[in-house]
């Protein structure tokens, strides 16, 4: 896929829309020429200079407002914060690229991965809650250390797991669409699914990916399996999942749920052998550092007339 530019002219002023004060200050340091408007989508299609904007950066969790692309007609770049995608992938006019922010979450979603299994593991939740209740449970847990671990996805995320994990002494497989060098395919987790003590999710979301997660899936995993989900909320099949804990079989840690927002009253909320994290693994404080950078870089690139990085192949999602 070449790779895209923005063509400006030596004098063009880049007019940016950001969701923050902020990221305006951010996105104006990089240079005289940058003039950044804050909007709010959901208030209606900018005016006056912002009308002009050649650049957007949507706040997190944005979505695309009815109406709001078609009062930006010189607009040419959509530049997200996050590394997902899916809100933005088919729903952008012809001739507008659309980039992510690959690598801004990636250290603190994989620190997640790794807390996650590690307080699974080991029970953690359990004796959180005896401590609540002021009881000395002992009881022998199970162990990260020597696991199988199924890491399905092998983006910049699951590459960051695999390196945290070095010296647990686990056995490592990693799971992409297609086969290739220290890859399996999709294709082979119906035989790879019953030998895994742990299964991580980080693919991205795409029409493969959405219920992939379903009830032979995780029927697939041993009994007291641990399925990790950093991904996407779509890509588990909620109810299949909720037979399984409902039943005792596996258990979960789930830092995304569909529905998201969980509601209130949600059998997830009381599953057993579940550690729910409200979508919070990418929440550090230098991931907003990261995210405003990789603004940042690429609008610097825009300027100087240097292809774009993180361009999101739409024919493939991400």
């Amino acid at each position: 896929m070449p790779v895209p530019t923005l063509d400006l002219r030596s004098d063009e002023p880049l007019h940016v829309l950001v969701p923050s004060t902020a990221l305006a200050a951010a996105a104006e340091a990089v240079s005289p020429r940058v003039r950044a408007h804050r909007v709010t989508p959901t208030d209606g299609p900018p005016a006056g200079e912002a009308a002009q904007a050649q650049v957007w950066v949507p706040g997190g969790g944005t979505a695309i407002p009815p109406g709001f692309l078609e009062g930006l007609p010189r607009l040419r770049l959509v530049q997200l914060l996050s590394a997902g995608a899916e809100r933005f992938v088919g729903r952008l006019p012809e001739g507008v690229v659309l980039c992510n922010a690959r690598g801004a979450h990636t250290p603190a979603t994989a620190e997640w991965v790794m807390a996650a299994m590690l307080a699974a593991q080991r029970g953690i939740p359990f004796f959180v809650r005896e401590q609540d209740a002021g009881r000395w449970s002992f009881g022998t847990q199970r162990s990260l250390v020597g696991a199988r671990v199924l890491v399905v996805g092998a983006g910049d995320i699951a590459q960051a797991v695999g390196a945290m994990l070095t010296g647990f002494d686990v056995e490592l497989t990693y799971v992409a669409r297609t086969a290739r060098a220290g890859l399996r395919s999709t294709a082979e987790l119906p035989d790879l699914l019953p030998h895994a003590d742990v299964v991580v999710l980080l693919v991205p979301v795409t029409p493969e990916t959405v219920g992939m997660v379903d009830a032979a899936f995780l029927a697939a995993m041993p009994d007291g399996a641990l399925l990790v989900n950093a991904a996407r909320g779509v890509v588990v099949d909620t109810d299949a999942l909720l037979a399984e804990l409902t039943s005792g079989r596996i258990r979960a840690a789930l830092d995304v749920t569909e529905p998201e927002p969980l509601p209130e009253g949600h059998p997830l909320w009381s599953a057993p052998g579940l550690l729910l994290t409200p979508h919070v693994a990418g929440a550090i404080p230098d991931t907003n550092e990261r995210a405003a950078a990789a603004v940042t870089d690429q609008l610097a690139r825009v300027l100087a007339g240097e292809p774009l990085v993180n361009v999101v192949d739409k024919s493939a999602g991400y």
